[in-house]
């Protein structure tokens, strides 16, 4: 349990424009820093920062809040784990006892895979630096490999000994539970022992026994898995191996490196991208940091994505041989398709970047990549002969492949550009060369159109990474759409059950929306102006009017619990909840309070409203005269206004339902009964109406 005291420590340190500069690049714009937001894709930046008042907005997906609520959105972390991060980010010493495997069990399964990481790696370290046999077999074999130990100690490298039980077995003594080393993957539970509902020690052995171990990490630092090198010659067995998929590690989302070198991709603005463990780590031992591997799989979206955190440039330094170039192709493919730029580079002779590397000096590698890194088309050009490319045949195959790898660019003057420069290269008309490609791009999305068509007529969920709705023909012309035979016709659709359930379902989400709207202005209000003093007249006992100061904060409250209101919106609820449980502490809560508060969904919320994300649109000013530029002139008319439109909305519901009950009643008395209800609640939303400034507390 992390003390209040460092929670208030780490937040006092940790600023919410180096937080966010780890992981996204941000430019200075006025008071604010602003960057492309890391939650959703977009390329112009909508992602504000602002480091005075310590909190992060996103205008395009509506992501909001502090920095500790950014390490666990972007991380994927829980909130003891989030502090823990910036905890070490900032040198902040946390006090914690020793974990047993019943607390283990307690804090969480993927925090619990975490710590028996970081316990594996400072185990697999200590190997490698302090044993014998770590010394004289995994250390020496990366010094032969001409790593350096200071490169050696940056990425942690280490040693798992031979003896298939050495880390089963230490981890445990640890106090480690035997359940969690087997999620990890890094002991294997027999299928013989499948079924045991205790495993221990004797169920399982190590994984990773006589191989030199590369820890990967996530993009925050945190070790999430292993990539072990077996040293011996067995062919039998896999040269390397990695962690399995777990709650925390999936490949396909990771990329080896990006922790090392991500202020480097920021600061040089574009990437190498190589494939393997040693590759990344013989660069950034020549000088060159910004550089990350697939490690061991195929390029995906996933991890392009991550690359376009910190950078919109990537440079394919792939091995020169036919498989690196296959890679290439197909990683060339998917960075334009995700609307990136790309080189590529292809090591002579078979080579990769760890082996060239060795036989060249630091600054005649770099000086190779600057020279010999090319755009897609001169790259694929350069693999076709001069006898190759009189063959009509031949020339026609290279054209039909680089014309649709560009196709798959998203941006259409990319697009024109690379047209412009293929039809130089292979002396091939510009027009002609647009035409084909604009043909394959309508195919393409003529097939997603039939696609959606099915699956929508078969009950299927659309496919998510198809381009365009069911009902819209891709050309984007209504002559050339055609109803599917099985389609309903429109006047059929239109009462059809589910049309008129979903007609109700958009109703009730509009009546939630208004709501919404109403509780967050008053939310907003006690934020805000909470502990702002009011003048009030109330009646005493004696039924004197006198005049008296309270507070916003006591003020709204005292009007929501007179009459038993609750907000409607659960979110909504648990801001009041926590501000009256505040209240009851004899603590009036700030702002900044809620803004850095640990539950995600009210400092979202905080946040969102601190930075006006919650505007009154025009006809909520003109029904309700709620003027936000002039509010802090007259807090008090501003505060009633915002509650007897809450009022008069709830009143209006509920004489909207009583009405409902009066077209089929059960019997006279219950009519008589809903009448009366109704007048009564019509007096009162009279009432409230012509309620201005006079408030009588009971």
């Amino acid at each position: 349990m992390i003390s209040k005291d460092t929670i208030e420590q780490i937040i006092y340190y940790a600023r919410i424009d180096e937080v966010v500069g780890d992981f996204v690049p941000l430019k200075k714009r006025g008071s604010n820093m602003w960057g492309c937001c890391p939650f959703h894709n977009e390329k112009t930046p909508s992602f504000s920062v602002s480091p005075s008042k310590g909190i992060y907005k996103c205008f395009g997906c509506g992501k909001a809040g502090n920095s500790i609520n950014f390490v666990m959105e972007v991380d994927k972390k829980t909130y003891p784990e989030a502090l823990r991060y910036l905890a070490k980010k900032y040198n902040i010493h946390i006090e914690e006892k020793e974990v047993t495997p019943e607390e283990l069990a307690a804090q969480g399964e993927k925090e619990s895979l975490r710590i028996i990481n970081t316990f594996a790696n400072k185990y697999f370290q200590n190997n490698l630096w302090e044993t014998d046999e770590g010394k004289s077999i995994g250390l020496s074999y990366f010094r032969e490999r001409g790593f350096r130990d200071d490169i050696i100690r940056k990425f942690e490298l280490g040693f798992s000994f031979e003896d298939r039980k050495a880390l089963t077995k230490a981890a445990i003594e640890a106090g480690y539970n035997p359940t969690y080393l087997v999620k990890t993957g890094l002991s294997i539970l027999p299928e013989r022992h499948a079924n045991e509902t205790n495993i221990t020690e004797a169920h399982i052995f190590d994984r990773f026994a006589g191989r030199v171990m590369f820890p990967i990490r996530g993009v925050s630092g945190d070790v999430v898995g292993f990539g072990g090198r077996i040293l011996g010659n067995n062919k039998e067995t896999a040269k390397y191996l990695n962690s399995p998929q777990s709650e925390i590690y999936d490949k396909s989302k990771i990329l080896y490196g990006l922790y090392e070198s991500k202020k480097s991709i920021q600061q040089e603005e574009f990437c190498f991208m190589v494939e393997g463990y040693t590759d990344v780590i013989a660069l950034h031992q020549a000088g060159i940091e910004n550089v990350v591997a697939s490690s061991g799989t195929s390029l995906t979206v996933d991890q392009i994505k991550l690359v376009q955190r910190f950078t919109n440039n990537i440079t394919i330094l792939y091995d020169g041989d036919s498989a690196g170039q296959k890679a290439a192709d197909r990683g060339v493919g998917l960075v334009l398709e995700e609307g990136m730029n790309v080189r590529v580079l292809l090591f002579p002779d078979n080579d990769d970047p760890d082996s060239y590397a060795k036989k060249v000096s630091a600054d005649e590698l770099k000086s190779f990549i600057k020279n010999n890194s090319h755009d897609f088309i001169t790259y694929s050009a350069s693999r076709i002969s001069e006898e190759e490319k009189k063959d009509p045949i031949k020339k026609t195959g290279f054209i039909r492949h680089v014309i649709e790898i560009i196709s798959l660019i998203p941006d259409s003057i990319s697009r024109s550009v690379y047209i412009k420069e293929c039809s130089r290269i292979v002396d091939v008309d510009e027009q002609i060369l647009t035409l084909e490609v604009n043909k394959i791009r309508f195919d393409k999305e003529t097939r997603k159109q039939k696609d959606k068509n099915r699956q929508q007529n078969s009950g299927q969920k659309p496919n998510q990474n198809s381009g365009q709705s069911s009902n819209q023909n891709p050309n984007q012309n209504p002559a050339y759409y055609a109803p599917h035979p099985d389609e309903p016709f429109p006047d059929e659709a239109l009462f059809a059950p589910e049309s008129l359930e979903a007609i109700e379902t958009e109703q009730r989400q509009m009546r939630l929306d208004v709501y919404d709207v109403i509780e967050k202005n008053i939310c907003r209000l006690l934020l805000k102006f909470g502990h702002y003093l009011l003048d009030v007249e109330i009646y005493n006992q004696e039924g004197e009017l006198m005049t008296m100061q309270i507070s916003v904060a006591e003020f709204i409250l005292v009007e929501l619990f007179h009459d038993e209101l609750t907000f409607v919106s659960p979110v909504n609820q648990l801001l009041l909840d926590e501000y009256v449980h505040e209240l009851r502490e004899d603590r009036i809560p700030q702002e900044n309070y809620f803004i850095m508060h640990p539950n995600p969904a009210i400092s979202q919320m905080a946040v969102q409203l601190a930075e006006d994300a919650y505007q009154l649109s025009e006809n909520w000013l003109n029904k309700y005269g709620v003027h936000i530029e002039t509010e802090i002139h007259n807090v008090k008319k501003t505060v009633e206004h915002a509650l007897y439109v809450y009022k008069d909305k709830r009143l209006m519901d509920m004489i909207q339902e009583l009405k409902e009950t009066l077209k089929d009643p059960e019997n006279d008395d219950e009519m008589f009964m809903t009448l009366s209800e109704i007048r009564k609640y019509e007096s009162f939303k009279a009432r409230v109406n012509k309620l201005l400034g006079r408030t009588i507390v009971k």
